[in-house]
Order: structure tokens, then C-alpha cells, then sequence
């Protein structure tokens, strides 16, 4: 399987490239009142708005920087109805890729309950990365709350 990686501080990250729509340059967005700070806001993608989460944030509550190689990553996201969504996610060096097994991945060793969106490791000589679920970024009350009354994909 080939993977998007990514970083966060000296940390590095994939997503499955499978799942990834388009990978576009950082615009505007528009802010949302009263949602989570990781939640950048919206924009308009190709006629649809969709919301983005700054993954930086979500993931070391510091905001991404916004480097030349920082981007917004464009998801087909899995709703809780398993309706498929636009969700961007806001990257810091999501430049390259990387080919996997799936037996390459292996796991945690710990649980967290509540962060279920950090996957299992593999590694490279460059050292480990963690694979995010793209499907449980979200929270709970989120998932519930109207960011997912947003358009569906166009099938």
C-alpha cells in the first residue's frame, strides 16, 4: 500500500494515499465559532465546503506552520452512517510517499482510550512512523454535531 508521510514536530506520520482525494496549497479558511482549536474551519473545495483540522494541533496542540511544503490534504472520510465525506487535513512536509505491507505495520503496545486515531508503527532508516485512522480524527461530539451535515462526495 502506498502512503502520503508527513510531519509534526520531529515526528512523522502516514495516511493510506488511497483515501486521499487531491492534496491542495494552504488557503483561507473560514473560522467556525465555538468549535475545538484544531478545527481550522472551512473552505471551498470545487464547490463544496468542507472542514479542516489543523493535525499539528490535534496532535501536540501547536499550530501547523505554514511552510512551503505545508498542505491540505483532502480525505474521503467515513461518516459514523458510514456516509462517505470531504474532510481536509492540515499538514506540515507532506511531500512524499512511502510503500508499506500491511505486515510491515506493527502495534502500539499501549491503549489510549479516547485517541483512537493513532494506528500502528512501522519504520524506515530514517525511523519510525505512525499511521493515522482517517476515519476516527474526528471525536464523538463532533461526529454528531452539523459539520457533518456537509455535502457528500459526488459519486
Amino acid at each position: 500500500m502506498l502512503f502520503l508521510l508527513f510531519e509534526i514536530g520531529k515526528e512523522r506520520y502516514c495516511l493510506e494515499v488511497s483515501r486521499i482525494i487531491e492534496i491542495t496549497p494552504v488557503v483561507l479558511f473560514k473560522k467556525i465559532p465555538h468549535t475545538p482549536e484544531y478545527i481550522c474551519g472551512l473552505f471551498n473545495y470545487r464547490g463544496n465546503i468542507i472542514p479542516v483540522i489543523d493535525l499539528s494541533i490535534l496532535l501536540t496542540g501547536r499550530p501547523s506552520r505554514f511552510l512551503f511544503s505545508t498542505r491540505v490534504i483532502i480525505v474521503d472520510y467515513l461518516d459514523p452512517d458510514n456516509n462517505h465525506r470531504m474532510l481536509g487535513l492540515l499538514a506540515e512536509k507532506a511531500t512524499e510517499t512511502i510503500y508499506c505491507k500491511e505486515e510491515d505495520f506493527k502495534p502500539l503496545g499501549i491503549r489510549m482510550e479516547g485517541i483512537k486515531y493513532l494506528g500502528d508503527i512501522t519504520y524506515d532508516e530514517m525511523g519510525m512512523i505512525q499511521r493515522l485512522k482517517i476515519d476516527e480524527l474526528l471525536p464523538q461530539e463532533i461526529k454528531a454535531a452539523s459539520l457533518y451535515e456537509l455535502r457528500e462526495i459526488n459519486e
